[in-house]
């Protein structure tokens, strides 16, 4: 029995379904690493509010003061807004992973059958290939046991068969 069309089709197609899944799952990674650069680009902006009030402690300069409060302040509301966002991000990473090794599976599955299907096709050629290569042989000893010539519409070699081969090849 020969792969079918079908079968191959759908490999085809359980091929690209797997390319998809895997750009979105990369895609969805860039969006979680570049969550997680803000996240440390916040923290660093929480440490320059610090260093600015640790400045004018040492200057007495109440404005850089307020400011460096401020800018620490701001610094921890987006800290928690990105964390939120960074593990919605997360979740979504997770799923569109098992998403993605779901479609993998499903393709080698396909795979895996397409290739049992071709090796159980090329058992059968050469099984059929070495039966033709025995009956020329037992038809050609037949006529030799009966003092007969092989007459020359028969083949007169292997290699001459429909579909054999000068190599014979035992599938059993």
């Amino acid at each position: 029995m020969a792969v079918s069309r079908a079968l191959r089709r759908l490999l085809r197609v359980l091929s690209l379904e797997e390319e998809q899944c895997r750009l979105e799952l990369e895609a969805a990674l860039g969006d979680l690493r570049q969550w997680e650069h803000a996240l440390s680009a916040t923290a660093e902006r929480a440490r320059g509010g610090r260093r600015l009030v640790q400045a004018s402690a040492r200057t007495g300069e109440l404005p850089d003061r307020l400011a460096g409060l401020e800018e620490t302040s701001a610094a921890i509301r987006r800290a928690t807004a990105l964390e939120a966002r960074i593990e919605l991000a997360e979740r979504e990473v997770e799923e569109l992973r098992l998403a993605f090794l779901d479609k993998r599976v499903e393709y080698r599955q396909a795979e895996t059958l397409i290739r049992e299907a071709e090796a159980r096709d090329a058992v059968v050629a050469a099984r059929r290939g070495q039966q033709a290569l025995d009956d020329w042989y037992l038809n050609r000893l037949r006529l030799l046991a009966a003092g007969r010539e092989p007459s020359s519409q028969e083949p007169s070699k292997p290699e001459d068969l429909a579909g054999g081969s000068k190599y014979p090849i035992d599938a059993t």
